[in-house]
């Protein structure tokens, strides 16, 4: 799945992204390790990986974050 990259807290590790209908999403620093990123800039097209189950409200329970390549 694609998203945008929304937040990121270099500190933490953690951040947010805005799935393609808007909808803002938090993945923990995890997500992010799994990935192999050092570092992610707002605006940036992330792939993300989810897995069930989802959190409380419903929203995906991101797994990965990395950049989306072609």
């Amino acid at each position: 799945m694609q998203a945008t990259a929304y937040t990121f807290d270099p500190a933490t590790r953690s951040g947010s992204v805005l799935l393609d209908d808007g909808t803002p999403v938090d993945f923990p620093a995890a997500a992010f390790d799994a990935g192999g990123l050092r570092l992610l800039r707002p605006g940036q097209r992330v792939r993300i990986e989810t897995a069930e189950p989802a959190d409380e409200a419903g929203a995906p329970r991101i797994t990965l974050v990395t950049l989306q390549t072609f």
